[in-house]
Parts: C-alpha cells; structure tokens; sequence
C-alpha cells in the first residue's frame, strides 16, 4: 500500500469491484478486502439479476410496479426508476466483460422468473450468479494498472480531514494509516449479527459501523429481510440459501404434514414476497408447533434440476439430501439488508467525499422488503454512479491538498473478553426474528448499548476479533434503538 491514493474501495465484492472498473487510468484507487478477494456475500448470490432486456414482454414499467410492491410501496421512486432504467446496460456491460449468463440455444440470454416478479427478467449463470460475477470482475479489474488490491486488511477507522479522509487498516497485525481524497464503503451485510443467517462470515456491518462513528446518516437498519427457505442444517450458523428460483421453478412448501400451506396466508402462495412466506412459516410453525418444513422440487424431470442447480444440487448432496428424490429441509434466517448509510442518487452520503454502494446502504430502492434479484443490480447501478461522480469532481476541481493524518494509533491493549458476539446474536435471534417482539425492545437496547460503551471507550487492543465485535455491537444498538423508537419499519 501506499500512504495515499485519489480513492479508497472499502470491499470487494460486485460493488466494490465494479467501482473499481469505472476510473480512468489516471486516477489511483486502492480496493480493500477483509479476507481473500474472492470471499463476499456477493460470491455467493445464486439466482441472478433482475433486468428488463426483452421489451416485446416486458417494460420498465412492470419492473417498478413490482419492486414498488414488494417493498410496502415505502421505495424512494426516483431511486428505482434510475435502477430499472440504467440497470440493462450494466448487465450487457458484464457479459461483454465476460461473464458467462446462461443463454437460449437462439444466443439470447435466458431469463428465469422469482418471487414477486411479473415476468421473466433474471438473467443466471446457472444457480451461481454471483460468483460468476465477481470472478470475472477480479479477472478485469487485475489487468487495470491504475487499481492496487489488497486482501486480508481490515479498515478499523476513519477520519475526515481538509482535502479528504486518513484511513486506519490492519493488515499482517500492523496497523497502517492511508490518505484518500474520497472513499466508497461498500462492505456488504450485516448477518453475523443474528445466531443463523445465509451471509458469510464476513457479513459483520463494519463499514455501517465506520460509517455511524464518522457522522454518516443511518436509516432503516430495521428493515432486515429474513429469507424463507434456508437449508435448515443443525447448529450450522452459516446457513446455505436455496434459492428463490427454485420454487420459480415449480417448488412447493410444505409443512411438517407434508401439506402446501403458503396461500392459506396470501393468494400468491410460494411466489409470494419473501417477507409475506417467511411471515407465513413462522405463523404455520406456530399452528403446527413444529419448525420441520420442506422445499418439494421432486416432480420435475431430474435432469433439469441438476442442470440448472448444480451447486444447490451438491450443497444438498453434501448433507445427505438428493433434491431430485427428496425433499429439502428448509427454515427462515436472515439473509439481507434493506437501510444502511443513506445515500443520495449519486451513491453520496451526508459527508462530502464519502460514498457507499451494495447492501450497506439505504438508496431507498427496496422500500421495506427487497424484490428478489435486485440486490446485484442496485449493487452494479450506484457503484458505477459513485465512481462517476468521483471522476466528476475531480475534473472539476481537482486533486485537493490531504491534511495531516492524526495521531497514529497503537494495536496494543487489553484482551477482548470472549462471549461479547454470541450475546449480541442471541439477544437479535430473540428480539427481532421474522415476527418483531416489541416488549423486549427496550431491555434489549439496555443491554447491547452497554456493550457498545464498553467497546468503544475500553482500551482494546486493536484485533480483527474487537473491530468485529465493535462492528456487530454498533449495528445491532442502532436497529433496536430504531424498533424501540417506533420507526416505521
């Protein structure tokens, strides 16, 4: 690394990366990952991306309508109009970067459909969109000369300056301060919060956290989406999506009866949005007094389904599930984030020079509950708006004069106490798991805000482990506060 750069990526996956493609060759950008590059929540998105390519059946307008729906109608429209109308050239970017979309034996790309969408409009690369993605993306962004990456690094704070921003980040447990004139955040989820969730394990909420500590505006960490059909393995906190496809293509929910149940509570049954299914298990699962429920693919033909879900296919393997003869043991669990940093329609936050873009953020695009398969898209849309807006305003003004860095910091201190990130999970789990609890809110906001304290004045020592369980501690006091405050979820 060197001590200064024109921007500072924070994250690596499809947001971060796609960033990272749109500057100049002039234009010096550093791209921090926490862990190995090809490790992001963004890797493991398996359905696709939602995008309106044939307008002879289907319309931007149809695209809205749904989006609007599935989000409660609480979307800032401004904000999705830009994602459906500018969203089909940045995926016709991807593939002429390479990515491998399934197509037609016409060449034209095949298009799936998902829960709450009126057409068939996601485009896949079979069940492992998201990988596809973003191994393509390193590919190109390594032949960019201008664009350095470094792994394993973790940013642990940053301060806002005359001219930009002085980064902390550990790396090889020595601590470094880097100098940026902007800064894109683009760190992803917040699902180790919660004991059982789909996100990676590097899905801890620190650039939300980084975020709310230098001033930025936080909105509607509440609203979390809990996703319906998780692979329900036993005490594994890392749970495998199933995904919504699946049941796009012909999969049925059952009960522990054995029983359809999902249009007993809305007329669109499984295709329903992923908040009214999951809200629909939890409700069965009460009336049954049972979690054993099920995904049923088993009537379609099985060379189908393991042509188009390989990696669902070998991930059931694996636990002793064959989904072409049985049936898939399935549960709610956290799986993403509709707030975050709130950002304008240029990807800004209310901090000059500091963006945001992918799931960290509130662009006000999925409203209370995000429509399925556009989480990459929004990723792709605002990223690439973020980095525009940089270049534009370093053309216009110019590189500015960075101030001096502050004060640097020692990794030295006391020992993080064990327990602190199992407390937060099981108090979240507890709380506020599909079916809010909302007597529990304020006891629950005591008890994390004092964690938080704790964290933050104690005299750490500066460790992936405490920047973690500081990250976590922040995320989910801001989210009870919210509940407890009423704010409209």
């Amino acid at each position: 690394m060197k001590e200064k750069y024109d921007v500072v990526i924070i994250g690596a996956g499809v947001a971060g990366l796609y960033a990272a493609m749109q500057f100049d060759d002039d234009v010096d950008v550093l791209v921090v990952s926490k862990k190995e590059l090809e490790l992001s929540n963004s890797s493991l998105a398996q359905g696709g991306v939602a995008a309106v390519l044939d307008k002879d059946h289907d319309n931007f307008k149809l695209h809205i309508a749904d989006t609007l729906i599935a989000g409660k109608f609480k979307n800032n429209l401004s904000a999705v109009e830009k994602l459906v109308s500018e969203g089909p050239g940045d995926v016709m970017r991807l593939k002429s970067l390479g990515v491998d979309f399934d197509t037609e034996e016409t060449g034209e790309l095949s298009k799936t459909l998902e829960a709450g969408h009126s057409r068939h409009r996601i485009v896949h690369h079979k069940d492992s969109t998201g990988k596809a993605i973003v191994d393509k993306l390193i590919e190109n962004v390594k032949t960019k000369k201008n664009v350095e990456m470094v792994d394993f690094s973790l940013v642990y704070e940053i301060n806002k300056v005359e001219g930009g921003f002085w980064l902390g980040i550990l790396k090889d447990d020595r601590l470094y301060q880097v100098g940026a004139g902007f800064v894109l955040i683009a760190t992803g989820g917040i699902g180790r919060i919660y004991k059982y969730t789909t996100n990676s394990a590097i899905a801890t909420g620190d650039g939300i956290a980084l975020a709310h500590m230098l001033g930025a505006e936080i909105r509607h960490l509440s609203r979390i989406q809990f996703h319906p059909t998780a692979f329900a393995a036993e005490n594994a906190r890392e749970r495998f999506l199933i995904s919504e496809a699946v049941r796009g293509e012909g999969a049925v929910y059952l009960n522990c009866k054995g029983e359809r149940f999902a249009f007993k509570y809305d007329e669109r049954g499984e295709l329903a949005p992923r908040d009214v299914v999951s809200n629909a298990v939890i409700r069965e699962s009460i009336a049954t007094n049972s979690e054993k429920f099920y995904l049923d693919i088993t009537h379609k033909d099985p060379d189908f389904i393991k042509n188009r879900f390989p990696m669902i296919y070998s991930r059931c393997l694996e636990e002793g599930v064959d989904m072409t003869k049985d049936k898939i043991p399935v549960f709610p669990c956290q799986h993403y984030l509709m707030g975050g940093i709130n950002v304008d329609i240029n990807a800004q936050t209310n901090i000059e020079g500091l963006y945001a873009a992918g799931e960290c953020t509130h662009t006000g695009v999925h409203g209370a509950n995000r429509l399925a398969s556009n989480s990459l898209l929004e990723a792709l849309v605002y990223s690439r708006t973020a980095a525009q807006h940089m270049l534009f305003k370093l053309k216009r003004d110019g590189r500015k004069e960075l101030a001096s860095p502050p004060t640097p910091d020692t990794a030295d201190g006391e020992k993080l106490p064990s327990g602190i990130r199992t407390q937060i999970r099981e108090i979240m789990q507890d709380t506020y798991f599909v079916l809010p609890k909302p007597e529990k809110f304020n006891d629950s906001f005591e008890k994390v805000d004092a964690v938080v304290n704790k964290l933050v004045t104690g005299n750490y020592a500066i460790t992936p482990d405490y920047i973690e369980a500081r990250s976590i501690a922040i995320v989910a006091g801001i989210i009870l506060d919210e509940l407890r405050e009423g704010i409209n979820l």
